[in-house]
């Protein structure tokens, strides 16, 4: 037996422009069985995450780059 899914996460590889987005809307809109597109707006918080990723991933390189002298 097959678990059942209500629902799916749609993530962008950038931020997009409200705008620029209403094409991708439109299309997940146009899939059969999709009830609702709702957008995200990205905030300050969504910035502070991904530079501490990065920072943290520069930390990482840095420590094999020095492991490997």
């Amino acid at each position: 037996m097959t678990d059942r899914l209500k629902g799916l996460t749609v993530v962008l590889s950038t931020d997009v422009r409200e705008d620029d987005a209403e094409a991708i809307i439109a299309a997940i809109r146009m899939v059969k069985g999709v009830l609702d597109v709702s957008p995200v707006v990205a905030g300050p918080e969504d910035w502070m995450n991904r530079r501490r990723i990065q920072s943290d991933l520069t930390k990482k390189l840095l420590e094999v780059l020095r492991d490997g002298e």
